[in-house]
């Protein structure tokens, strides 16, 4: 069996309702993380792509995140309309969905925004 050419790490963590980083699943049902899966199948990309459910991906405001490796794309605000959009664009033509990216700058900032500076939060 071939390795895997990519891997997508779909946030499904789950926190109180109303917490202020908000929740990337509050239904707990996975569902971002199922429809990729069905597209990847659907698309016959199930042998080389793999997509995991994953933990808190610390992007919470920006979430629902998903983080597409080895090209370490991350997207946020994903919904499962995106999916196929996701899957044909990124994985099928290698094109970032640009609407959807999280830029370098806004990864790490929480609130979703890059301090002032520019520097990640607590950098001198």
């Amino acid at each position: 069996m071939p390795a895997f050419t990519e891997h997508l790490f779909v946030c499904c963590n789950r926190r109180a309702e109303g917490h202020p980083r908000g929740c990337c699943d509050p239904a707990g049902t996975e569902a971002l993380r199922n429809a990729f899966k069905a597209e990847l199948k659907k698309r016959d990309l199930g042998p080389l792509v793999r997509a995991n459910s994953a933990g808190c991906l610390d992007q919470c405001e920006l979430g629902p995140v998903v983080v597409i490796y080895p090209q370490g794309i991350w997207y946020g605000r994903v919904q499962v309309s995106d999916v196929p959009r996701i899957v044909e664009e990124t994985l099928v033509h290698g094109r970032i969905v640009e609407e959807l990216r999280i830029s370098p700058e806004q990864l790490n900032c929480r609130g979703g925004s890059a301090p002032p500076s520019g520097k990640p939060s607590g950098s001198p």
